[in-house]
């Protein structure tokens, strides 16, 4: 495998993997008063932005790595977004019963 591969799934993995910690936060502590409104937005359109250009392109590793990233960001958002019941809703459905 080259250094570019090995390099781009690297990365791919490492931008995944970054928005998995706020998700799951949030999931417990259903707070997202904190959170930048603005900055979720821009990065959500970012993502669904890299996913269609991976699209147009044909390239499967850009359209996984960034379709990833745009389904727990726009999760993060809708999250910031829901009235605190639904917010509770979904992070109890999410939540492992003991």
């Amino acid at each position: 495998m080259s250094f570019e591969t090995l390099l781009g799934a690297f990365a791919a993995l490492c931008s995944t993997a970054s928005f998995a910690p706020q998700a799951i936060k949030i999931i417990r502590t259903r707070e997202t008063k904190d959170i930048s409104l603005w900055m979720y937005l821009l990065t959500v359109t970012g993502f669904a932005a890299w996913t269609g250009y991976g699209a147009a392109l044909g390239r499967w590793p850009l359209i996984a790595a960034n379709g990833i990233c745009l389904a727990l960001a726009a999760f993060i958002l809708a999250m910031k977004l829901l009235p605190r019941d639904k917010k509770d809703k979904v992070a109890d459905a999410l939540t492992p019963k003991a």
